[in-house]
């Protein structure tokens, strides 16, 4: 069994394990291939530490049977274009997932909490995420499960 030292990662007593971990113990199922969402994501990211790259890059690997290193690659890559896009045409649509889309902020005035003091802020590009209907249905079946509310 892999054990995570981090302290952004479980404890010993939480440890991040492969397929064949749990399914020696009875828990899960092995892989199929294609199948992303499946109860890997629930066994393995309990809500101990927030999901990383590299938490991607090797379940990715795990489930298509690839090397860590290539899976870097195309997970690189298509975050790489996902920007590339947004850059070219401010909007990039993920059936399923959401839409990203680079929208302006005008300049403002804000207050400095510490002095008081009003300070301007100047006009900027943020990038806001509408997720998919897909996404939203499982994100509020969670927080429902774990008897979560909106915060207001």
């Amino acid at each position: 069994m892999q054990r995570a030292q981090s302290s952004k990662h479980p404890t010993q007593n939480q440890a991040l394990c492969r397929w064949s971990d749990y399914t020696t113990v009875g828990i899960g199922r092995p892989p199929v291939r294609g199948d992303f969402a499946g109860p890997l994501f629930y066994t393995v990211f309990k809500g101990e530490h927030d999901v990383t790259k590299k938490d991607i890059v090797r379940i990715v690997s795990e489930q298509l049977d690839l090397t860590q290193l290539l899976t870097k690659d195309i997970v690189q890559k298509t975050f790489d274009v996902i920007i590339d896009a947004l850059v070219e045409s401010g909007r990039i649509e993920l059936r399923n997932f959401g839409v990203f889309e680079v929208k302006r902020r005008a300049a403002r005035t804000a207050r400095n909490p510490k002095t008081n003091q009003e300070v301007k802020v100047g006009e900027k590009f943020v990038v806001s995420f509408k997720p998919g209907k897909e996404m939203e249905v499982k994100v509020q079946g969670w927080a429902r499960k774990k008897g979560r509310k909106a915060k207001k």
